[in-house]
């Protein structure tokens, strides 16, 4: 009957919408990659280095995120300044494998191409890589790639930057390959900087934008969702001496100042004087 029919259909859409329902709340409910307790090696140069030698650098704010996802993770450092892929090769094993972590993340080849004649070509350069990620493959470890970041940040275009985009070609392709997950910063990086965003603080090494920048995408890339990478980006703004301030104010503190600022109809430093010296 016609009524049979209208109750049959109203079912099957019911059934319908709680499939889809279901398979909405499954992912968003999705977990990161990393579970608690596990330690994460973080192997690069100079770069990597300050990630973890600056408290707000990108492997600590990795952590912090890892950890407002409800996960705490071990980090081991592995970054030394001027590092090429011959070099991180010849000593994975001492800084990396030996310490037994369940993941490592790979951030390799500013240098490689950076240091010209004393760098490494770019088949060496594959060579190296592959049989590092195979060492760290035999050993159970996870890797997660990170694409090379630019090299002086004011000039996408040098000769330098276009060289570097065939070592992060071999790297995308690498992490297709062997199905390793990848945070694309070399992307991320250009992405943002065309739409004006400067993330180093010299052209190569990180300021607190680049190292947020890098911390999402590893974030992003380990499985941690999207609102959460920026509530952590919100969260992040509070650091304590992240600006380039004499007295080093937090990306918040700085906003708030230049804030008030504008309201006075006074430039930054006419504000501030007139703050310090009102009651003379």
């Amino acid at each position: 009957s016609t009524k049979g029919h209208f109750l049959m259909n109203i079912c099957f859409l019911g059934l319908t919408v709680c499939i889809l329902l279901s398979a909405t709340s499954t992912t968003s409910l999705a977990e990161p990659a990393v579970r608690n307790g596990e330690a994460i090696a973080f192997l690069g140069d100079s770069i990597t280095q300050n990630g973890y030698s600056n408290p707000a650098g990108y492997v600590h704010l990795v952590i912090d995120g890892l950890k407002k996802a409800g996960i705490d993770v071990t980090p081991i450092p592995a970054g030394v300044s001027g590092n090429k892929s011959n070099q991180m090769l010849a000593r994975v094993d001492q800084d990396v494998l030996s310490k037994k972590p369940q993941w490592m993340t790979l951030s390799c080849g500013v240098n490689d191409v950076w240091h010209g004649e004393h760098g490494v070509p770019l088949e060496a350069y594959k060579t190296n890589i592959v049989a590092l990620v195979d060492k760290a493959d035999a050993a159970g470890v996870k890797v997660v790639i990170l694409t090379s970041t630019m090299i002086m940040e004011g000039e996408p275009n040098s000769t330098n930057n276009r060289k570097l985009a065939d070592y992060n070609a071999f790297l995308r392709a690498l992490a297709k390959e062997r199905g390793y997950r990848i945070a694309d910063l070399s992307a991320d990086m250009i992405a943002g900087h065309g739409q004006g965003r400067l993330y180093t603080c010299d052209g190569v090494h990180m300021n607190i934008l680049g190292n947020k920048m890098m911390a999402s995408g590893i974030l992003r890339a380990l499985g941690v969702d999207e609102p959460l990478i920026q509530a952590c980006n919100e969260s992040w703004k509070s650091l304590p001496k992240t600006t380039k301030t004499s007295i080093g104010l937090s990306e918040n503190e700085l906003s708030t100042l230049k804030a008030d600022a504008a309201k006075a109809q006074l430039p930054l430093e006419d504000y501030l004087r007139s703050l310090l010296f009102r009651d003379k």
